[in-house]
């Protein structure tokens, strides 16, 4: 049965929809209101807060704890400066991605890193004969996004950080309503944004006081029908959905590379050994096979298979993690995995693993649409993403 996290007694008397779903084991809020327009707006519009605290967190630490950050992950640590945060995936033996997240170097030793599922027993294997400590913080680290075109604003008030000095995809120490806590900009919405590490005990008083802050920023709490949207939008893979970790696949073809899921920029192959090295080189060279890749939907299409059946074209707000398969000139070349209707760009568009051959940007392709228990096929052209890319992203806000 799901528990509450660290802010579940401030989300569960805002949520009135009471629309939960469980995340690693703990409750989620799905949508505050009965419908999550206003939590989306939020992000693209003003100051969303989400609580992210069920992602799994640990902190590396210890004499060798480079060493073991460098065997386990596909970047290279040397580029990472102290203060810094990547984004990377981890393989197994074979090239295959087991998961992906987030690494901040704390210190020169000290790391920590963010996963979607539990990753403790793999690092620790890894680990064998290195002085290190793996500390699993998942309980006691909490976490909020602070996501949206006024947040860098917001966190200069409600922070005493220098959030016009920290730069984009770098982690700093400050203090919020008197907790010691640390502020990455970072985030899964592809919009300017924060995440906030805090100390589970404190996890109400700094809630409370971003909240208090954002009143005049329009802040809202966000949940995950909202940030699902968001995700799609800047073209953010999702495991389970997009891709599946080799350590739960059932069969082959559910196991994904780096280079199958668009991630190749974040493969340093010339580094020192890591695992997975020598499949992803003898990867590179043969070439993969498939792509994770955008599609737009032709909504001219999508409005035609509805006025042939005398119905209004609709599409449902809800972002859809249904796999329909995607084709080109009448055979499939694979799958869409994401789709959404995306209030900000007015397209209606979808995270696609295709063929290679099939994955240049322009390339013409079919998607499939049921209507009336009647299937059908719509045209969808192959874009790069992310789909919504504002320059605020990673520009300096302006606080």
């Amino acid at each position: 049965m799901p528990v509450g996290t660290a802010f579940h007694e401030k989300t569960l008397a805002l949520c009135e929809s009471l629309n939960y779903r469980e995340w690693s084991g703990y409750y989620a809020v799905s949508s505050y209101e009965p419908h999550h327009e206003h939590e989306y707006n939020a992000i693209r519009n003003a100051s969303a807060l989400i609580d992210v605290s069920p992602l799994y967190k640990y902190r590396i630490t210890g004499p060798d704890a480079t060493r073991l950050v460098d065997r386990i992950i596909t970047r290279d640590v040397r580029k990472i400066a102290v203060g810094q945060v990547v984004y990377t995936p981890w393989c197994d033996e074979r090239g295959h991605v087991i998961d992906d997240g987030t690494v901040s170097r704390l210190e020169e030793n000290v790391y920590r890193w963010t996963a979607a599922d539990p990753s403790l027993r793999w690092f620790s294997q890894n680990a064998v004969g290195m002085e290190v400590s793996i500390e699993d913080i998942s309980e006691s680290v909490a976490a909020l996004a602070l996501q949206g075109p006024t947040s860098g604003r917001l966190l200069a008030r409600a922070s005493d950080a220098d959030i016009a000095q920290l730069k984009y995809f770098r982690v700093t120490s400050a203090r919020i309503g008197g907790v010691e806590v640390d502020i990455s900009r970072t985030g899964y919405t592809g919009d300017l944004g924060y995440e906030i590490w805090i100390p589970a005990e404190s996890a109400g008083r700094v809630w409370d006081a971003i909240v208090e802050e954002g009143r005049a920023f329009d802040i809202h709490p966000a949940g995950m029908l909202a940030l699902d949207v968001a995700r799609i939008e800047a073209g953010l893979l999702l495991i389970d959905v997009d891709f599946n970790s080799s350590k739960r696949a059932v069969i082959e073809s559910q196991k994904y590379s780096p280079f199958e899921m668009g991630l190749s920029r974040l493969v340093n192959l010339d580094k020192g050994r890591f695992v997975g090295q020598a499949a992803l080189q003898a990867e590179q060279r043969r070439g993969h096979l498939r792509e994770i890749v955008g599609l737009e939907v032709d909504w001219t299409g999508v409005e035609r298979v509805f006025e042939a059946v005398g119905l209004p074209p609709t599409v449902s707000p809800i972002a859809s993690r249904v796999a329909v398969p995607v084709y080109f000139k009448g055979t499939q070349t694979g799958k869409a995995t994401s789709t959404t209707w995306s209030p900000t760009l007015k397209k209606l568009i979808a995270l696609a693993t295709v063929k290679r051959e099939h994955a240049r940007a322009g390339t013409r392709l079919e998607i499939e649409m049921t209507v009336e228990a009647v299937r059908h096929r719509v045209t969808a052209t192959v874009v790069k993403t992310p789909f919504f890319n504002p320059k605020r992203k990673t520009a300096t806000p302006v606080t």
